[in-house]
């Protein structure tokens, strides 16, 4: 018995060498931050809504045209809203925005509703990614949609508007960014409690558009009365708005610095807000 187990053992012994040589060690061990799964998680989200670029990359940048079309029309350069800032002008950039948060908040709702509906949301939950990496790839990936749709509604509109260029490009920018990823975090606490398409719909139509139409996209808050205005400043997406239109054209309704403060916090907190929701498995592993 002796003499076989060394025989044994030396037989293996190349085996385990040649392994090693090949660079091949099992278990893979996995870094604090698993880069590979995470990248693997961006890509699937970016081609999830680029293979239906006509719905979720065209149908919003027409949209935005159609709304634009209809105002010039009936407005036009009859009313300004800020010195020499005709209507149009002040316009272009709450459309942009508008989009911007509407298909960051889509991307990240119905990758998980339909990953829920279809049985499939095992593919998330199974591999070995933590709450953290989830939360980031999820969130990067619909900021990367807002930013998509935001670049093509800005050349678009300011193509057939007037042409200008941003006033402070880095400030309208840095809004963007603040206001993609607000909105994806919101998107993925909407996708983690609905659980079927109508639950979505609902916070989409009751809570979402409202806070994107009534938010200074085609008004400025500073003509509402009392106590309008006030409700209105209360609102997080009116701050993006009117940081990014004076990124874009150099005029705005509130401090500037309070929106960044505002829009900072609220992302700290839904951030915070997701993870907890994503580490529990609440809604998504039951």
């Amino acid at each position: 018995m002796i003499k076989r187990t060394s025989k044994q053992s030396e037989q293996q012994a190349p085996t385990e060498r040649s392994s090693e040589v090949a660079g091949i060690l099992r278990p893979v061990h996995i870094a604090t931050v698993n880069w590979v799964g995470l990248g693997t998680l961006y890509k699937r989200e970016v081609q999830r809504f680029m293979k239906i670029a006509m719905q979720s990359l065209a149908a919003p940048v027409i949209t935005s045209v159609l709304f634009l079309m209809v105002f010039s029309v009936a407005i036009g350069e009859r009313a300004s809203f800020a010195g020499d800032v005709d209507f149009v002008t002040f316009l272009v950039p709450g459309l942009v925005m508008m989009n911007v948060l509407q298909n960051a908040f889509a991307n990240t709702s119905s990758s998980l509703v339909v990953s829920k509906v279809q049985g499939n949301i095992v593919d998330l939950l199974m591999p070995p990614l933590g709450p953290g990496e989830l939360l980031f790839g999820l969130a990067v990936a619909g900021m990367t949609r807002g930013l998509f749709i935001g670049i093509l509604t800005a050349l678009v509109l300011f193509l057939i508007g007037d042409g200008s260029i941003p006033s402070y490009p880095l400030i309208a920018l840095g809004f963007l960014i603040l206001g993609a990823f607000a909105m994806s975090f919101a998107g993925i606490i909407a996708g983690i409690w609905a659980n079927k398409f109508d639950e979505l719909a609902a916070i989409t139509n009751f809570v979402v558009q409202p806070l994107t139409f009534l938010s200074g996209t085609f008004y400025s808050v500073d003509l509402l009365p009392a106590p309008f205005d006030a409700i209105a400043s209360l609102n997080p997406v009116f701050y993006t708005i009117d940081g990014f239109r004076y990124g874009m054209i150099g005029i705005a309704d509130r401090p500037l610095l309070n929106g960044f403060v505002c829009l900072l916090a609220v992302n700290v907190a839904l951030a915070i807000f997701c993870y907890k929701a994503l580490h529990s498995g609440y809604r998504l592993k039951s």
